[in-house]
């Protein structure tokens, strides 16, 4: 079989994904390495997976099983791989996927028990390290909340390792109208905050129910009316002489509390 060239125009369309106007438009993204190709066979999104001579050496079962399961496979020249991918050594496996994020009307309809709900997160590493902390622990969703970073950015779908295919995450411009939607339901809403009246040590009540935690952007935190839209406000107790911990870290403690607590015999 020839491996198709960078200049293939199925490659070159596949390329112009790492983009997000063409994510928009075609309503398509690229899913790079094994871990998040994997996951994205297993919830059939994949709508051509394409391969380079040695990642078919490597992944064998994965690109045999992709095109067992009728999933379009292409073997692709290193050249191409190379600018399919978006590391500096790329894995020579990229799928073109779906688009994953799923109406907030949806996600609410489940009946979730716990939400993260990242508000106007800007640093794609981060959005996929906080979905895939939201995975691990078990939470119902996330809700980007405001002016985002799209889930579908390459570094954002990397971080997230295959877990942006498995919880499910949806967008909404308008906070307000994010947050009515949740209180609305009747979901307490927790914001972390510095200074908040409940210590984390002593939310366990509070944490037993549907609970939606919002965690700030990364550079100023949640802006003073959001966090005083909360129904209580959270600080994390910090033993040591750091100032503040970063939103993943942050995102994770209080998700893991919220676990520790749902998941009690």
């Amino acid at each position: 079989m020839d491996a198709l060239s960078e200049r293939n125009p199925r490659v070159v369309s596949a390329v112009k994904l790492h983009r997000a106007a063409n994510r928009r438009k075609t309503g398509q993204f690229l899913a790079e390495g094994a871990n998040s190709v994997a996951a994205a066979l297993e919830t059939g999104r994949v709508r051509e997976l394409f391969y380079s001579a040695s990642a078919a050496t490597r992944e064998h079962e994965l690109v045999a099983g992709a095109a067992g399961s009728g999933v379009r496979t292409t073997l692709v020249s290193d050249r191409a791989a190379q600018l399919l991918g978006e590391t500096v050594t790329a894995p020579g496996l990229v799928a073109v996927c779906e688009l994953i994020d799923v109406p907030l009307t949806e996600v609410l309809a489940a009946s979730p028990r716990m939400l993260a709900v990242p508000v106007e997160i800007a640093e794609p590493g981060n959005a996929g390290t906080l979905i895939r902390v939201a995975d691990a622990v078990g939470a119902d969703g996330v809700v980007l909340a405001g002016e985002t970073v799209d889930p579908h950015n390459g570094k954002c779908v990397r971080a997230s390792a295959g877990s942006l295919f498995h919880v499910p995450v949806a967008r909404h411009r308008d906070i307000s109208e994010t947050l009515d939607s949740i209180a609305a339901v009747g979901i307490t809403i927790l914001a972390t905050a510095a200074d908040g009246e409940i210590d984390l040590d002593e939310a366990d009540t509070l944490l037993a129910g549907p609970v939606a935690w919002l965690f700030g952007n990364e550079a100023h935190g949640l802006a003073p009316a959001v966090a005083a839209r909360a129904d209580h406000r959270v600080r994390i107790p910090i033993h040591g002489r750091a100032e503040s911990l970063n939103l993943a870290a942050a995102a994770a403690i209080c998700l893991y509390a919220s676990a520790r607590v749902q998941h009690a015999k």
